[in-house]
């Protein structure tokens, strides 16, 4: 009697995780992934904004709104002020995630920059609220960059502690802690405005001395701590014990490292970034606070982070990327007058693609090459 065999039916094609990739093709799966997003922006905007519809010709503006929104034509480069608008809102952007990035990399989830910039800005303003007019405006300066460090740090090194002590759960820890921060400036508000608006106007004091463009400091400020914060992860003591820590706890234990004095550094030195850029939008910027000063750059931050693989150099150009698709969506709301979340949406759209990315670098696609044949319970080709 002759033996049956019988056809194995294998899926089409199925996913495997990819035991490594090239960076050049890492790169190039971004970048395809960020001209399909904004090509699927472009259909989305088409269906959803009214002056597309009336004139489909126009989309040519829609996408130019991404360049306009960066660089206002017939302006030399000191008097380009969206250029500049540009830059500062990079800066601050970068200056937040480098933040989180030394957390990240020690495999610490700290989803709390929100609140600890914002502390940082309450600790700032509270200096120059009370000493406003008793001091020289170049101490008050001093005393508010101090003031904003300090606060980051302290905000910072709480669930630093808990963590390392009690084993607690950072990234819900320093996530609730946003909401404490929230409700800590509300309350000084409270306190501080009589009137019961809750809205301190902007202090009278003098901003940090300036040169060439009143955002060139602060634009300075965020590439040093870049060029600083690459240096000390990669080539020092420290930096390595945090990434030995984020490879592996017991291993660094079995090392002779002390994790607990580590996952407590590691916060400080967010902390202290977190207070830089808390001073340079309280001290640069806006001169005043509210429950929103940060206005969920925060959160933002993260992904800045996490797209730029935690490298501080490289996350430069991710910044910049989300500054300028923000840049471009208020452009587009100028130009064809949309209002509500769809400058959002557009932006959220390439975001989600970007993001997508990652997955298609770490799994590849395997398609069914031919059948197979089971006969006594062997694969046969």
């Amino acid at each position: 009697m002759s033996e049956k065999k019988h056809a194995v039916h294998e899926p089409l094609f199925h996913l495997a995780k990819r035991a490594s990739i090239s960076a050049p093709k890492a790169w190039l799966i971004r970048l395809s992934a960020i001209v399909l997003g904004f090509l699927a922006c472009g259909v989305v905007a088409f269906i959803l904004i009214d002056k597309l519809k009336e004139n489909p010709g126009s989309i040519e503006d829609f996408y130019r709104c991404f360049i306009d929104g960066i660089w206002s034509e017939g302006k030399t480069l000191v008097k380009n002020r969206k250029l500049w608008k540009f830059l500062k809102n990079l800066a601050i952007l970068q200056c937040i995630s480098l933040a989180v990035t030394p957390a990240f990399r020690m495999k610490f989830w700290n989803i709390g920059a929100e609140g600890q910039t914002l502390v940082g800005i309450l600790g700032a303003i509270a200096v120059a609220f009370y000493l406003l007019g008793t001091v020289p405006n170049w101490v008050l300066l001093v005393l508010m960059f101090f003031a904003a460090v300090i606060s980051s740090v302290i905000w910072a090194i709480i669930p630093a502690i808990f963590k390392a002590v009690w084993n607690t759960n950072e990234t819900l820890f320093t996530l609730m802690m946003n909401y404490v921060a929230t409700f800590l400036v509300e309350f000084f508000l409270v306190i501080w405005v009589k009137n019961g608006s809750s809205t301190l106007g902007s202090l009278k004091f003098t901003e940090f001395p300036s040169f060439y463009h009143d955002y060139f400091v602060i634009v300075l400020v965020a590439l040093t701590l870049s060029v600083l914060l690459y240096v000390y992860l990669k080539h020092s003591k420290q930096g390595y014990e945090i990434s030995v820590v984020g490879e592996s706890v017991r291993t660094a234990q079995y090392s002779g490292i002390n994790v607990t004095k580590v996952i407590i550094r590691t916060m400080v030195v967010s902390g202290i970034l977190c207070g830089v850029a808390a001073y340079l939008i309280a001290a640069g910027l806006d001169k005043t606070v509210t429950s929103t000063s940060v206005g969920g750059q925060g959160f933002t931050a993260i992904m800045v982070s996490w797209l730029a693989k935690f490298n501080p150099i490289v996350m430069l150009l991710t910044s910049g990327l989300i500054s300028m698709l923000n840049s471009g969506a208020e452009e587009i709301t100028k130009v064809f007058n949309v209002r509500g979340a769809m400058p959002d949406v557009i932006t959220g759209i390439i975001l989600f693609f970007i993001i997508g990315s990652e997955f298609f670098i770490n799994y590849t696609i395997v398609f069914r090459k031919k059948p197979r044949l089971i006969k006594e319970g062997r694969w046969t080709k």
